[in-house]
């Protein structure tokens, strides 16, 4: 994953140092003189990390990412965000601190962060990297097939938004790649409920859900075992044509592949073989879909 400013150190200015040194003159003369006064327990060294100029928290908060330093680095971002808010260190440290969110696991952090970004600088040179980081925080909690997959739909719509948002930016080709195995992931969901149906003998059902593979997701790796799965479940209810049609369909798109090779066989046991639907079956369209015409 690409990541950028994060090897960048901004110079620090003249005219930041000076006023840094002026802000910690200030600083501990104030400390002197509440300390004559009566003493103090104001600690003089967090009292000039308080004054940090924002461009120094900056390169602080980078050393840190690179060092490993993630809650270090988190802290210095959000130091610039809450001292010097809506200046451009502010849109800087934002978005950087969306990254160190999302580097240390907290995923929902990381997502807060950078909607906040892109709600307040939408325009930004920085934009197409927060929905980035919004697509990698969903995409990182992705679970297991066998529990819900609200995430990955949720990682397969944020990372949607950069390649259709940001064609032309440095994450607009990950992000394609993980909408495909967000989708395959959903894809795989609609198949193990699929198969439960299928098991319990509830082929309608079982037939909605190889169905929806082979609607929404055609590109996925599914889409194969989907499809002979419907001649399964077609067969069992005595329905031959659909049973036919669904092993044509599978037949044309995937010739060489075990599960053609399984549905054939399991056709021929009572002397059928695969035939097309018809021009305005649901296995014509079916078959378009998959094939991209």
């Amino acid at each position: 994953m690409s990541n950028p400013q994060t090897s960048r150190a901004v110079p620090r200015s003249r005219k930041a140092t000076l006023g840094l040194a002026t802000v910690l003159g200030l600083a501990f003369g104030g400390l002197s003189g509440c300390m004559s006064s009566g003493g103090s327990d104001v600690d003089a060294l967090a009292l000039a990390a308080q004054t940090e100029p924002p461009d120094v928290l900056y390169n602080q908060g980078l050393a840190n990412l690179e060092g490993g330093r993630l809650s270090e680095a988190s802290a210095k971002f959000e130091a610039i965000d809450r001292q010097h808010p809506y200046s451009e260190w502010a849109r800087k440290a934002l978005v950087m601190g969306a990254f160190a969110s999302y580097r240390s696991g907290n995923y929902e952090e990381a997502i807060t962060s950078a909607r906040r970004y892109l709600s307040l600088y939408p325009g930004s040179e920085d934009a197409a990297y927060a929905q980035y980081i919004i697509g990698l925080a969903y995409y990182r909690q992705i679970p297991d097939v066998t529990r819900d997959q609200k995430e990955s739909a949720r990682a397969a719509a944020a990372m949607r938004e950069v390649m259709e948002r940001y064609p032309d930016s440095e994450y607009a080709e990950d992000a394609r790649t993980k909408v495909r195995i967000a989708r395959d992931q959903l894809a795989g969901k609609e198949m193990q409920v699929g198969r439960y149906y299928l098991e319990r003998r509830e082929y309608l059902a079982a037939i909605n859900r190889f169905k929806n593979v082979v609607d929404v997701y055609p590109e996925s790796r599914q889409v194969e075992e989907a499809l002979a799965r419907l001649t399964e479940a077609y067969y069992a209810m005595g329905l031959t044509s659909e049973a036919q049609a669904s092993a044509s369909v599978l037949g044309q798109n995937f010739p060489d592949s075990p599960w053609y090779r399984d549905t054939y066989q399991l056709l021929q046991t009572k002397g059928l073989a695969p035939r097309e639907g018809g021009a305005n079956s649901w296995f014509a369209n079916a078959g378009r879909m998959i094939t991209g015409a």
